[in-house]
Order: structure tokens, then C-alpha cells, then sequence
């Protein structure tokens, strides 16, 4: 199976499935000289860490990480950084059942098709138990991000928006579902339980926000920030839509709404009036906050039982039994902050080696 790395001066490679005995990751390309132990990894993991919550898969896994290689003395040597996870809470009986069935909404059937074989145990490899790779590598992306803060948030479940006029930073860590809106946890908390009760699922939606990211990152046609940063949260498992700023919102504004007008600031820095781009202009960074949505499906593995196919050609009603969160997207939240991370770490490094003289602030250069 090739396509398991990530990135190009920054570059992550992960391993492992579901139900194997770990899954890991190699980063690559990180800077050397950076303070980094398992202890700065481990507190993004855990926000990710399932079973913390009856809105969470209750598998019980500790997600320890542990460093094998590229550190010395607690900094990075500039040498690949190699990150383990051993699995301890497998249940592969759990998926006896569906091992020759084909599950609606799931990767099973083109796993099957594309590979002639599939492990059934979880998805295996492409089970959600893998970006839990994704968040400790992003772990070390933020070490190359000085002085940038990258934050996530759920924002709506099952078609349910938070209101942006009581939008609280704090009170995001303060309920189980990330969400910056105390009135709209407490509805989801309604919501999502009836929804698990009855065997079913909710999808969601969630923003992630980079502050402090200088100007100059990305490079016009192929290289563009926003299009690597559409791409990697597309990458995260159920995601099906990607928007940056506006997003699909700025077809309706007219020209004029739509330009982020500008202005000269005191210490000629510019200053801009608004924010529809999302802090990216022609695939470079403004230097305003980053902005990027994306919506993730309802969990496809359901209580519900729903037709399906198996490998005999036979047509099945498939239940699909286990551990699994009733709405997927509460997990995505740090592991979408991770990609965000990785993608800015990688540009960050790029920019640096094409234009190391480049001024890293938004203030015009003066003749």
C-alpha cells in the first residue's frame, strides 16, 4: 500500500492498523535543537483519547506515546523522530460477523476491490484509530511553529450551529464536545444521546483557527497554502466537504462584501477589514488568523441494520456492532488541528529555504 506519507520538508509517514499490535509514525525533516518529550505529545493525544465521554467509542485506550529515535538529551537531533502507540484494547471478535460482508458508508468494499483483501477487524488501516498518528506528529509541528496558536472547535452536529455571538475559547475544554457555545453543548448533549439510543448517528462540522502565522506561506499554482490545507483535512477519515474563510458562504456576497478591504496600520503594517479569505490570498498567507471548516458524516458503523453486499455476490442486511461514536466529528477536532499544523510546519520550513531573507511580518518593505 504506497500514499502513507505526508508532506514534503516536513514529512510524516504513519503506520499500524486498528486492531494490530501499535501504530506509529516517522517524522521526518524536523529542525534540530527543539526541546521535545513525550510529555509535550502527550497532552494532545489525550484530547483525542477515546472513551472519555458516552459521546466517544468506548474502547479504553490509553494512547501512551513513546519516543524511539530522533531526540537526544530531551531536544531533536534533526534526525527522523519515530513515535509509537501500542494498541491494548482490541475487540476483533466484535467484527466476526461482517468479516465477508461489505458495510454501507465504509471502506470495506473498495479496500476490496482495490487490494483483493481486506482486514476486517476495525477497517484496519483505514479505521479513525490512525489519526491518533496524525495528532502526535502534529505534536511536533507545533514545536516548529513558534509563536503560532492553532485551536479547533466544533461548531455544529446534526444540522445544529453554535451561535458566534457567544462564542467562548474557554468554555470549549469546558464540555465534551469542544464547542465554544455553552447553549449549544448542552442541546447536543439532548440530541446526541437520543440519537445514540436509538442506534444511530449525527454528523458535524468543525472550524479550525491558526493565529500568529506569518505572511509568505505557500507559492502560487501548485503550491498554494489553502490547497494543501483543503487537502489535508479532506484527509481525515469522514470528512466529505473542505472550505477555507467563507468557504461556500462567499458565492452569495457580492464583489464588494467579499474584498477584505485593507489598510495601513501606525507602524506600517497593513491592516484588513475583514476576513472572507480566510487569511490566504493567491495560495499565500496574509498574515491574518487562518480559517477552515470542514464537515464530517454521521459514523457509518450503526445499530441500525442496512443493506448491504457481501464477497459471495449475496445481498445482506448489515449490522455492524462494536464500539463506535454516535458522532465521529467530536474526535476530529484536535486530529484537524494536527493537520493544520503539519501543513504549516511543512510550508513554514519551505518558505524558509526559498526565501530565508524574507521579512516574516505583514509591513511593506520600504525603498
Amino acid at each position: 500500500m504506497s500514499h502513507n506519507s505526508f508532506g514534503h520538508l516536513f514529512r510524516v509517514t504513519t503506520w499500524g492498523e486498528s486492531h494490530g499490535p501499535a501504530i506509529g509514525c516517522v517524522v521526518d525533516g524536523c529542525p534540530p535543537r527543539l526541546a521535545l518529550t513525550e510529555a509535550d505529545i502527550q497532552p494532545w493525544l489525550d484530547r483525542r483519547r477515546p472513551g472519555q465521554s458516552k459521546f466517544v467509542t468506548q474502547r479504553q485506550e490509553p494512547d501512551q506515546v513513546r519516543i524511539l529515535s530522533g531526540t537526544f538529551e530531551g531536544v531533536t537531533t534533526g534526525t527522523p523522530i519515530s513515535l509509537l502507540i501500542e494498541n491494548q484494547d482490541q475487540r476483533s471478535k466484535d467484527y466476526g460477523e461482517i468479516k465477508d460482508s461489505f458495510r454501507p458508508g465504509h471502506a470495506d468494499l473498495t479496500y476490496e476491490l482495490k487490494y483483493g483483501i481486506r482486514d476486517h477487524r476495525g477497517g484496519g488501516r483505514s479505521s479513525a484509530r490512525e489519526t491518533a498518528m496524525r495528532v502526535a506528529a502534529g505534536a511536533v509541528a507545533r514545536k516548529v511553529l513558534d509563536g503560532v496558536t492553532i485551536r479547533g472547535a466544533l461548531v455544529a452536529i446534526g444540522g445544529d450551529a453554535v451561535d458566534r455571538a457567544k462564542w467562548d475559547w474557554e468554555e470549549r475544554d469546558r464540555n465534551p464536545f469542544f464547542c465554544p457555545d455553552a447553549d449549544a453543548a448542552a442541546r447536543w448533549e439532548e440530541t446526541l444521546s437520543a440519537a445514540r439510543k436509538a442506534g444511530s448517528s449525527l454528523g458535524a462540522v468543525i472550524e479550525v483557527v491558526a493565529e500568529g502565522v506569518p505572511p509568505g506561506l505557500g507559492a502560487p499554482i501548485y503550491g498554494k497554502l489553502d490547497a494543501d490545507i483543503a487537502a489535508a483535512l479532506m484527509g481525515i477519515n469522514a470528512v466529505k466537504g473542505v472550505e477555507i474563510g467563507a468557504g461556500f458562504a462567499a458565492a452569495s456576497f457580492r464583489g464588494e462584501e467579499n474584498a477584505d478591504e485593507m489598510r495601513m496600520g501606525r507602524h506600517g503594517e497593513v491592516l484588513f477589514g475583514s476576513n472572507h479569505a480566510g487569511g490566504v490570498l493567491g495560495g499565500i498567507s496574509t498574515g491574518q488568523p487562518i480559517v477552515a471548516r470542514f464537515a464530517v458524516k454521521p459514523t457509518s458503523s450503526i445499530l441500525t441494520p442496512r443493506k448491504g453486499v457481501d464477497r459471495f455476490g449475496q445481498e445482506v442486511d448489515v449490522l455492524t456492532k462494536g464500539r463506535h461514536d454516535p458522532c465521529v466529528g467530536i474526535r476530529a477536532v484536535p486530529v484537524g488541528e494536527a493537520m493544520l499544523a503539519l501543513v504549516l510546519a511543512d510550508h513554514l520550513l519551505r518558505h524558509r529555504a526559498q526565501n530565508p531573507d524574507a521579512p516574516g511580518s505583514a509591513r511593506l518593505p520600504r525603498n
